[in-house]
């Protein structure tokens, strides 16, 4: 199911974008069963073998309906439909990332693109310094000196309460603040769960964060201490200079054009409706590269038709290996 979108288009350039999407259509259609379904389409099924009806289905008369829009899904003898433009709907492991709303008593409470905010408790915190000790009121206090209001962060779901509240957890040292980048939303739907949510673009020196949620963080790329080796680097930190420290806070020129870049070619993967992983964004950008688009000229229409016209081309030539 493609996204219609609204973009000043020239003549040609609508008729190669119709062209383009109508073969992605034609390919998901062709390779596999799954359909696009809106209320009332029936659903294809083989009722001599047993099935079961999940969300989004009903059986009236004999046949298996669609009662809300999106894609058909079967598991074993499940039969479901997967909504789109969906809010979203949390697991407990899910990598999100999110905003911090307010800090309040032992907690902090964190914007996550759901139905409700997620609670971020101080026990379940690293602490700056990475000892492991039970939190103590001096800690409470200095709750601010971690995170404040607006600030960027990263963490997992640690559980789902009864009211549908979440509880995270970050007890990582790669989780935690995000700073040195971009907080970009896109459609739940578009990011699929993986093993990997964390990736380093090498070649670009950016980190980029696929939020479970939505939310993707572009950013400057932060090497993950080991938390043995922080006390033996305490002493090192303390000799720092206040100039060297205003040298690193520095973001080259070239990484903030790579961010954006980076930010661009996610905007316009999920202008279009395309699932968004970081080997369609690497392409994007990789597309961008050669056809010498700049950066801000990435979100006009004509880029917008090149990324169609390449995932058209990229699933074609996936379907043939």
């Amino acid at each position: 199911m493609m996204r219609k979108i609204q973009l000043p288009f020239t003549q040609t350039q609508k008729v190669r974008y119709e062209r383009a999407i109508e073969r992605l259509q034609s390919l998901s259609s062709t390779a596999n069963s799954d359909a696009s379904v809106i209320v009332t389409d029936t659903i294809p099924v083989n009722h001599e073998d047993a099935f079961l009806k999940g969300h989004g289905t009903s059986e009236v008369e004999g046949e298996l309906l669609a009662t809300v829009c999106g894609v058909v899904e079967r598991v074993d003898k499940l039969v479901y439909v997967r909504t789109l433009r969906a809010r979203y709907k949390p697991e407990v492991g899910d990598i999100v990332v999110g905003r911090i709303i307010e800090v309040a008593q032992k907690r902090w409470r964190v914007e996550l693109n759901f139905t409700q905010d997620g609670v971020l408790m101080l026990s379940s915190m690293n602490m700056p310094d990475g000892s492991q000790r039970r939190r103590t009121s001096v800690d409470e206090l200095n709750m601010r000196n971690i995170f404040v209001e607006h600030d960027v962060v990263c963490a997992e779901v640690r559980s789902i309460q009864h009211d549908g509240s979440l509880q995270l957890h970050a007890r990582s040292q790669k989780y935690g603040k995000l700073e040195k980048g971009q907080l970009l939303k896109v459609d739940p739907y578009l990011v699929k769960r993986s093993k990997h949510h964390f990736h380093y673009i090498e070649s670009l020196g950016i980190d980029l964060i696929i939020g479970c949620n939505g939310f993707i963080w572009v950013g400057e790329h932060v090497e993950v201490r080991d938390p043995v080796m922080i006390d033996d680097q305490k002493d090192d930190e303390m000799m720092i200079s206040s100039s060297s420290t205003k040298e690193q806070s520095h973001t080259p020129l070239e990484t903030r054009q790579n961010i954006c870049r980076i930010g661009n070619a996610v905007r316009v993967l999920s202008n279009l409706g395309f699932t968004v992983t970081v080997e369609v964004i690497t392409e994007t950008v990789n597309l961008s590269n050669s056809k010498n688009v700049g950066i801000y000229d990435m979100i006009g229409s004509e880029f917008h038709v090149l990324v169609a016209e390449n995932e058209a081309e990229r699933r074609r030539q996936k379907r043939k290996k």
